[in-house]
C-alpha cells in the first residue's frame, strides 16, 4: 500500500525535522522516514547530553566546503537568533558557555522535544523504523521501505553522514545522490581525535587525560583551545578543529605556551640553570607531569643562552605527525559529501533532478566544532522547507 505526501523527508535529525517543520507550516502534507526506533538521536548526544545548538558568532568563515561561499545564502535567511527565537518561544532555558557556544541549562532531551512539538503543530507524519529499500522516480518519487511505499513530487534526503556508525549513520544519502547522477566530494572523518604514532604513544599516552590551553596548527589553520592527551593520540578542542583541515601525512604543529615566553626566567645571570629549574619553570604553567615530560623530551645537552632559547623555540612549534584519525567511529561529523556545485544555494534543490534536495551533514558543508553543524543543519532544512 502506498501513501501520498506533498514531500517525503528521509532522516527524522536535525535538517529533517527543521525542513519538515517550514514546510508544514506552509500547509504541505509531510512525511519523515528515518530507520531508527526515535528521531534526533544525534540531537540527544550532542553538548554532552546538553546540545551546543547553534553559535551567536556563526558565519560563512566557520564552514568548510569546495565551494567556501554555499553556506552564505542559507545562514543568512535563517540565523542563530532565528532558532534562538524557537528555543525561547518554548521557554527552554539556555547559557553561553564560550566563544558564543549556546547550550541547553538542562538537556539535548528539551530541544528534540521542542521540535517535534512543532512538527506536530505542523502536521508532520513521523515514520520510524523506516528501513529504505529503493527510490525511483517517475512522475513523481517513489520510496519503498520493507513496510510500505510512499509516494511525493518532492524528495528530501537528510540522512546525515558516515559520523558515529553504531548510532545508526549510513551512506543511504550518498548512494541516493549516486543513483541519480550526482556528484559527491570525498568524504572523511571531520572534528575527530588524532592517533599517533607508536614511538610518539610512548612519550606522550601514558599522560592520557591532562591537558592544556595551545595554539594547534596545520597549513594555514590553526586554533586556540584546550589540547587533551588520550590514550591513543591527541583531542580536546583544538585537535578536533585542526583535523577538519588536516590532510594526510600532513605534520601538525603545538605552541604549548600561546603568546609568552615559557623560560625567559633562566636566562637570568643568577638563575640556576638545569632540567630541574626548567621542570619547575613550566610546572607553574602546566600540569607537572606534562611539565616535566616536556623538558625530557627535550632536555639540552648543555644549558647555554643559545640551547635554553632552541628549548624556548621547541614548545612554541612542537611537531607531530599523527597516524591518522580514530576515523568516524569517533568522528562529530563528516567532511566532504553531495557537491554543492549540483544544488541551488537558496532551497538546497537539486539543479539537474528537480524535486531532490540535498540538505544538513550529507552536504559538501561541514562546520568547525562549537554549535556550527547544527546552524547549518537549522539553515539548510529551513531553505528547503521554506520552498516547497
Amino acid at each position: 500500500m502506498k501513501a501520498s505526501f506533498d514531500l517525503v523527508i528521509l532522516g527524522a535529525g536535525a535538517a529533517g525535522l527543521m525542513c519538515a517543520i517550514e514546510a508544514g507550516k506552509r500547509g504541505r502534507r509531510v512525511a519523515v522516514l528515518d530507520h531508527g526506533d526515535r528521531p534526533g538521536k544525534k540531537i540527544l548526544i550532542s553538548g554532552g547530553g546538553r546540545c551546543n545548538f547553534t553559535n551567536l558568532h556563526c558565519r560563512p568563515e566557520n564552514f568548510l566546503s569546495a565551494n567556501p561561499h554555499f553556506a552564505r545564502s542559507a545562514l543568512a535567511r535563517f540565523t542563530p537568533q532565528d532558532f534562538l527565537a524557537l528555543v525561547e518561544k518554548h521557554n527552554i532555558p539556555y547559557h553561553e558557555k564560550t566563544l558564543g557556544q549556546l547550550f541547553c541549562d538542562g538537556s539535548a532531551k528539551e530541544i528534540l522535544a521542542m521540535l517535534l512539538a512543532e512538527c506536530a503543530e505542523a502536521g508532520v507524519a513521523i515514520f520510524l523504523n523506516q528501513h529504505i529499500q529503493r527510490v525511483e522516480k517517475e512522475e513523481v518519487f517513489l520510496v519503498n521501505t520493507k513496510a510500505s511505499g510512499f509516494l511525493a513530487p518532492a524528495l528530501v534526503i537528510a540522512t546525515g553522514g558516515l559520523s558515529i556508525p553504531k548510532m545508526g549513520a549510513t551512506s543511504l544519502g550518498y548512494q541516493i545522490a549516486e543513483q541519480f547522477g550526482i556528484a559527491i566530494q570525498e568524504c572523511r572523518p571531520a572534528l575527530v581525535p588524532f592517533l599517533l604514532e607508536q614511538s610518539d604513544q610512548q612519550d606522550w599516552c601514558d599522560l592520557a587525560g591532562l591537558s592544556a590551553e595551545v595554539i594547534a596548527s596545520t597549513g594555514r589553520q590553526q586554533f586556540r583551545e584546550k589540547l587533551l592527551i588520550t590514550h591513543r593520540g591527541l583531542s580536546g578542542p583544538a585537535i578536533l578543529q585542526l583535523s577538519s583541515y588536516w590532510k594526510e601525512s600532513e605534520a601538525i604543529s603545538v605552541d604549548w605556551a600561546p603568546e609568552k615566553p615559557a623560560l625567559t626566567s633562566l636566562l637570568a645571570t643568577n638563575t640556576r640553570r638545569d632540567a630541574n629549574a626548567a621542570k619547575a619553570t613550566l610546572r607553574e604553567t602546566f600540569p607537572a607531569r606534562l611539565a616535566d615530560r616536556l623538558v625530557d623530551l627535550a632536555t639540552p645537552s648543555r644549558w647555554t643562552n643559545a640551547a635554553i632559547q632552541q628549548l624556548e623555540n621547541r614548545l612554541h612549534h612542537w611537531p607531530f605527525d599523527p597516524d591518522g584519525t580514530e576515523g568516524y567511529d569517533k568522528a562529530e561529523v563528516t567532511a566532504g559529501g553531495v557537491d554543492t556545485a549540483e544544488l541551488s544555494a537558496k532551497t538546497m534543490e537539486s539543479k539537474r533532478i528537480p524535486g531532490l534536495f540535498f540538505i544538513g551533514e550529507v552536504v559538501d558543508v561541514t562546520g568547525q566544532l562549537g554549535g556550527f553543524n547544527f546552524q547549518w543543519a537549522w539553515a539548510s532544512g529551513a531553505a528547503a522547507g521554506r520552498c516547497l
